[in-house]
């Protein structure tokens, strides 16, 4: 269940509602934002410092909320080890390559991992190893665009957004066998 959650506008200039929920995971504490559309984000909060929604000015959106709640709710059942890919409808903003490479991440299967390289050559560019890397490290939803699948070409983790310890994590999660 989630701990708390709160309402904002993301821009006065776009009038989109947006829905933001503060959900505790085996992770962290975990910011989520969604639009009528769909989830547009999934933050790690810092352990350092409270993980708080900006308090701007504030509407009623009860689709966004809802996506909250389904967001929580798999994620919930991912953490349990019930889910491995999430059904949600998604809003993330991004460049066309950016979107092409998440699209791309979303198609590898739990537990299995991919190189930049190789998810590069999937998306049909095979020299754009270090752009993949770059989309990867833009992915406003990680854990739901599970970029922690994508490795190395020698088989070290790289880089995460949510750090190291949380790749690592993740990448453990979905080998063990569910409960």
């Amino acid at each position: 269940m989630m701990s708390r959650y709160s309402l904002i506008t993301v821009s006065s200039h776009s009038r989109a509602h947006t829905a933001v929920g503060i959900h505790p995971s085996p992770l962290g504490i975990l910011l989520l934002a969604a639009s009528q559309s769909g989830l547009r984000s999934l933050t790690f909060c810092p352990d350092s410092m409270p993980c708080t929604p900006d308090q701007g000015s504030r509407s009623d959106s009860a689709r966004a909320r809802r996506i909250i709640e389904l967001a929580v709710a798999q994620l919930d059942e991912y953490f349990s080890g019930q889910r491995m890919r999430f059904e949600l409808p998604l809003d993330s903003a991004g460049t066309r390559f950016q979107r092409e490479t998440w699209n791309a991440i979303g198609t590898i299967a739990p537990g299995a991992t991919l190189s930049y390289q190789q998810l590069a050559s999937r998306i049909e560019r095979p020299r754009a190893a270090r752009a993949v890397g770059a989309a990867c490290a833009r992915n406003p939803l990680p854990v739901v665009v599970p970029c922690h699948r994508v490795i190395s070409a020698n088989g070290s983790p790289g880089g995460y957004l949510g750090g190291a310890g949380r790749k690592a994590w993740l990448l453990h999660h979905e080998v063990r066998p569910a409960p």
